[in-house]
Formats: structure tokens, C-alpha cells, sequence
């Protein structure tokens, strides 16, 4: 069984990829330069797939930051730093991405016949993101139920998103039990060599990582 990964390089799209491991699927990884200011996440996305001993990785261009919108792909915005606010979408969220690149991953998986499309994608403790939800990732199942000619035959690829209802520090938690190097994966929003600490993705996953007990990871290279 093949299954696609759309691996950004952080926390969560890692262990996804170690989990469709653990279940059986041999991985393909698909990575995303979208114009996104924080590029080192694809420098951590080629180590983990090298820890994983993924062999096949894709990486696509795919310029979302040539009509800006977000603080990720517009360097004028500024990324914001007062943590997470409820029932807000901040402006770090970008336009039709995670659209983007499920369609991008519903396409390598049909040419590769993968029968799965595994997600990072996480509804608990996460930025306000629209196209992180449940309902978002059904609507877009019956899409690919519709959309090709695996689907017309009935085999269209499953969208698996195993980590959708964990909370931040039991995505922790199943990294180390799954061997996920923390250390190498980057998460911050910003584009520096090394995390800022201050941003909202920064703030979440140090959150995690002392509430699941490994405070120490907070301040290594990568660690936020």
C-alpha cells in the first residue's frame, strides 16, 4: 500500500508521516514551497523523510505569495506575537492552502496509485485555521470521491488526518513514542535560522512540549 504525506516539516505532518509507517503504507512525501517566509521548514522536511527513511520526496513550487493575503507569504505583514485569540482567524492563516495542496496530493496519488492521503492537519490546538476542521476534511473527501478516474472507478484515496483530534501535547507525546526527532522539526513562523519563540506557532508547540514533560526541547535548534 502507497500512501501520500504532505509533509511540511513540522511537528504534526511528521508524525503523521511515522504513523501511515506504523500502519503499513510505504510513503511517498510531498512538500510545498509556497512562498512562505519560513523556508527552513522544507530544510527539516528533507531530514525527517531521511530519518524516516522516506526515499521518495517531492518538493513543488507553487507561488501562493505572489497575491499575499498572509503574514506567511507577505514580508510587509507583520507576524503577530499576542498568542491565540478565540474565535479568530489571524492573519498567519493563507488563502485556500490546505485546498491547494490536497488537490496536489489527490494528483501524486493518482499517478502513483496511493490509496491514502495522510494530513497534519489538527482541530484542537491549533491557530483559528478554517481548513483545519472536520468538516472541512469531509467535504473535501466527497470531492475526491467525485474527482478522477480512480475515484470513478472506486478507488479514490483516503484522506487521513490521525492527529485532527489530538491536543498539541499528545501530538507530542506520540512523536516520541514514534521516534520523531522533535529537535529537527520546525515549526516557526518566522524566517530566521533559528525560532523566534514569541509567535503563535512558536507559543502553541512550547506549550506542548512542557505540559507532555520534555521542556528541554523547547530551547534546542528547531525546537519551536
Amino acid at each position: 500500500m502507497k500512501a501520500i504525506v504532505l509533509l511540511s516539516g513540522g511537528l504534526d505532518s511528521a508524525t503523521s508521516a511515522a504513523i501511515a509507517l506504523k500502519e503499513g503504507y510505504q510513503v511517498i512525501a510531498l512538500s510545498l514551497r509556497y512562498g512562505q517566509r519560513h523556508t527552513k521548514e522544507l530544510e527539516a522536511a528533507v531530514e525527517i523523510a531521511q530519518h524516516l527513511g522516506i526515499t521518495e520526496h517531492f518538493i513543488l513550487d507553487v507561488n501562493l505569495s505572489d497575491w499575499g493575503g498572509s503574514a506567511l507569504t507577505d514580508p510587509q505583514i507583520e507576524i503577530p506575537t499576542d498568542g491565540v485569540k478565540p474565535n479568530y482567524i489571524p492573519i498567519t492563516y493563507v488563502p485556500g492552502r490546505n485546498t491547494v495542496f490536497i488537490a496536489l496530493a489527490l494528483s501524486l496519488a493518482e499517478a502513483k496509485n496511493a490509496t491514502a492521503i495522510y494530513l497534519g492537519i489538527n482541530a484542537v490546538d491549533y491557530s483559528g485555521y478554517p481548513d483545519c476542521r472536520p468538516e472541512y476534511l469531509a467535504a473535501y473527501q466527497n470531492l475526491a470521491n467525485l474527482s478522477s478516474k480512480i475515484a470513478l472507478e472506486g478507488k479514490a484515496p483516503q484522506l487521513v488526518a490521525p492527529l485532527i483530534k489530538f491536543s498539541k501535547e499528545d501530538i507530542v507525546k506520540e512523536a516520541i513514542t514514534l521516534g520523531i526527532p522533535i529537535e529537527k522539526t520546525w515549526s516557526c513562523y518566522q524566517g530566521e535560522k533559528e525560532p523566534c519563540g514569541v509567535c503563535d506557532s512558536c507559543l502553541i508547540r512550547d506549550r506542548a512540549l512542557i505540559l507532555a514533560g520534555y521542556p528541554q526541547l523547547a530551547t534546542l535548534r528547531g525546537s519551536h
